[in-house]
């Protein structure tokens, strides 16, 4: 699946580059927290697997035991959420699906984390050390669910929920029940995003804060991307009619869906920054199905 869409001309796309000064500060907090930790729990956004996954977190975290939850899996391809899982099986890293905001998945969470864990807990335990808590950093890119994942595992509001990047700030202890205990990190992006299609799909899922993006542009993108990879899905969600979008460009789909919202003005025009809010609220939020934007690399 590519964000490389005809319609909309790469060169009219500016890179999205978004990375703010506490950011910098988070990277040196992780890198020096990585001693306190047992295991680093990885949060990834179930639509875009890649794309949410730091790259600057596989150096950081070295040879240290991780295990990767993909979030938000209530809202993304279901087939494409267990190749997802088998790839990373292959590579010998453990990963689940979950949804932090319902809990779907988390009851397989501790037993993963323990399983990784299992070689270090048997040499605590012939040491008779066994009654030490189980520390792990919890560590993901902003909006992608780590405040979410807390509060459930919690069962309070532990850590503060927004749907907007930036909003865990510092570092946060969370004790649990049976011995384990939460460090979690603030989200942190890297400094510069080498492939442009990886800024675009962050932006798509809200992990880049919209100020710094043109609406319209990223959701004529979108909508061309999902034409073509889920044409059934964003038909039934604007009730495009059978040939009704055929022979349209991304600005074409973007009015249609305005016209379809009836987000009209004066004369008959399509309020096109309106539907294009709408279009990213409700990808964002899960309206427009099940949906995933990148499958794994063939091994």
């Amino acid at each position: 699946m590519s964000t490389q869409q005809p319609g909309v001309p790469a060169a009219e796309v500016p890179s999205i580059q978004w990375f703010p000064g506490h950011m910098a500060k988070t990277r040196r907090l992780m890198s020096e927290s990585l001693k306190l930790v047992d295991i680093v729990v990885e949060l990834t956004d179930a639509r875009i697997p890649a794309s949410s996954r730091n790259p600057e977190i596989d150096k950081l975290v070295g040879q240290k035991p991780r295990v990767i939850l993909l979030n938000k899996c209530d809202s993304a391809d279901d087939g494409a959420t267990r190749r997802w899982v088998d790839y990373y099986a292959r590579k010998g890293v453990p990963a689940i699906a979950t949804d932090c905001r319902s809990g779907k998945g988390l009851g397989a969470f501790l037993p993963l984390v323990k399983s990784a864990l299992s070689a270090q807990l048997a040499r605590r335990a012939e040491k008779g050390m066994g009654g030490q808590p189980i520390r792990m950093m919890i560590v993901g890119i902003p909006n992608v669910g780590k405040s979410s994942l807390i509060n459930r595992l919690a069962g309070a509001k532990r850590a503060k929920v927004e749907d907007r990047p930036g909003v865990t700030r510092g570092r946060q202890w969370v004790s649990l029940a049976g011995g384990i205990d939460l460090l979690d990190m603030p989200g942190v992006l890297w400094p510069k995003f080498e492939d442009p299609a990886v800024g675009e799909r962050l932006a798509f899922t809200g992990a880049v804060k919209d100020d710094v993006l043109d609406a319209e542009l990223l959701a004529m993108r979108l909508l061309w991307l999902l034409n073509a990879e889920y044409p059934a899905q964003l038909a039934a969600r604007y009730s495009f009619k059978e040939g009704e979008t055929d022979g349209l460009d991304a600005y074409g789909l973007l009015c249609l869906v305005g016209k379809k919202r009836g987000m009209l003005v004066s004369g008959g025009e399509v309020n096109t920054e309106r539907a294009a809010i709408t279009v990213l609220d409700e990808f964002r939020s899960g309206k427009l199905g099940r949906l995933t934007l990148e499958l794994p690399p063939e091994d």
